[in-house]
């Protein structure tokens, strides 16, 4: 069992051909046709098998991206967006081969207006590289997802992080895109201005659309001053309820928390193995706080109060900068945690979201669930929002193993969407979540059926993602 079997279509081998030609003549050892560059284009963090494309071409500009496309349009060959390849549900994968357009080399930071706090930015810069950039001048980039991912993947994901609960998500900090059209064109979606009222919002329509409908080439976004003070700590639990509800009610008391994360006591014993870290095994929260020297100090007291009613031990503070980061980067190494508790395992990373009053429930009852399936799976999650994220460590070459694994993320998803939830709330659909899209959305997933058929009518573009049918239907 394991990931459902991809719904092919008639690859179109002599247009395919001639389009690989035709980008090698152009383009020279800018177009890659070798098996292991291919197979790390198509490689992807799930357990889906590797689709890889059929030629890499890497574009160092917006013109050129428009070039290829036009040249994949009028043969009806798909193309392929890549950045880092950092997805985690098959965003990448050429599903029915085609051309990847790999946009890395366009990674230049072209403006900052730090009066404005905004910078355009190309689609390959990562966002440790914008933050390296912007620190000397007192602004910050906050969505951080914890892999030094590429922003215009950013952008294609809808993606979050950590710092969601008080700077939101990519959809909250995009003022306007620059993209490439599947028929070539080049579009821009708005201006620098931090409000518009001018027609349909095409900037939101291509954020999360995971490169179906245009290839992002430059971004516009919104940037954050350095806070005056960053304060943060760690709080274990006595149960993961506890912890649960703790976070609920800092939430419903309006404390600006900039960051809080849940690990559970399995994904707690495998970072502190993995980072060398001391952490009490126990359901932990790991906080920061962002504002003045006062105010910083006021939020921790209050979430202290909050954490004592709910079983918090004592709250330990991580002052220094160095400590915080070593904190932060041991939570953003989780995956890799769970990844060395079982060598020769492989690790599924998936995630659901909830409204904040469901968290507890949904939690504990997933706990509850992989428990009884004899599961060894990690919950971590940027639970100040309602998400949290599953990592099921499998013995592939086992298939009990593998049928206990894909029940439980199906049951998962049920689980989240009957709580008025969402099958993911920051990994994307990709094709390893399509088939979960109609129950929560219905007839919704016919109107972007419409609005994918109406822009890419070939369906060139990343085909096979999103749509549980694609365009047939």
């Amino acid at each position: 069992m394991g990931a459902e079997p991809v719904r092919m279509m008639e690859r179109n081998e002599a247009g395919i051909a001639r389009v690989v030609a035709r980008l090698g003549e152009r383009f020279a050892d800018r177009c890659q046709v070798g098996a292991s560059i291919r197979e790390q284009h198509g490689n992807t963090t799930t357990w889906v098998a590797n689709f890889p494309p059929d030629a890499v071409v890497f574009a160092e500009s917006t013109e050129e991206v428009s070039e290829i496309v036009k040249a994949c349009a009028e043969e009806a060959v798909p193309v392929i967006p890549f950045g880092t390849g950092t997805s985690l549900e098959g965003q990448v994968n050429a599903l029915h081969g085609g051309i990847c357009i790999d946009v890395s080399r366009m990674d230049q930071v072209l403006a900052v207006h730090a009066e404005d706090l905004d910078c355009v930015v190309q689609p390959g810069v990562t966002r440790k590289k914008l933050n390296e950039y912007l620190r000397d001048q007192g602004l910050f980039f906050p969505i951080d997802p914890g892999a030094d991912a590429s922003l215009g993947g950013m952008a294609s994901t809808r993606a979050s992080g950590t710092n969601a609960v008080r700077y939101g998500t990519m959809k909250d900090v995009v003022l306007s895109l620059e993209a490439v059209m599947p028929d070539g064109r080049i579009v821009r979606t708005g201006t620098r201005a931090k409000k518009s009222s001018a027609g349909y919002d095409l900037t939101r329509l291509l954020i999360g659309a995971e490169g179906t409908l245009g290839i992002i080439t430059e971004l516009t976004l919104r940037l954050n001053g350095i806070p005056e003070a960053i304060s943060g700590g760690i709080c274990p639990f006595e149960t993961l309820e506890g912890a649960c509800n703790a976070v609920i009610a800092t939430i419903q008391c309006g404390i600006p928390v900039a960051r809080i994360e849940l690990l559970d006591t399995l994904q707690v014993k495998a970072s502190n193995a993995y980072s060398n870290l001391s952490l009490e095994e126990r359901p932990t929260l790991l906080l920061e706080f962002h504002g003045s020297e006062s105010g910083v100090r006021e939020q921790a007291e209050m979430f202290g109060e909050i954490a004592a009613e709910f079983g918090g031990g004592d709250f330990q503070w991580a002052r220094e900068q160095e400590e915080r980061t070593r904190l932060w980067q041991a939570r953003h190494d989780a995956y890799w945690a769970c990844v060395a508790m079982r060598p020769g395992a492989k690790a599924v990373a998936t995630d659901v979201c909830v409204p904040i009053s469901r968290l507890a429930e949904c939690i504990t009852e997933s706990r509850r669930d992989l428990d009884a399936s004899g599961l060894t799976a990690p919950i971590v999650g940027h639970v100040g929002d309602g998400n949290f994220h599953v990592s099921l460590l499998i013995d592939m070459n086992d298939g009990a193993e593998v049928e206990a694994a894909s029940g439980f993320m199906a049951r998962l998803v049920e689980r989240a969407i009957a709580m008025d939830g969402t099958c993911t709330g920051e990994h994307g659909v990709g094709h390893g979540k399509a088939k979960y899209l109609r129950a929560e959305l219905g007839d919704a997933v016919d109107v972007m059926r419409t609005i994918k058929r109406a822009i890419d009518p070939q369906d060139i573009m990343n085909p096979g993602k999103i749509l549980p049918e694609g365009l047939s239907r």
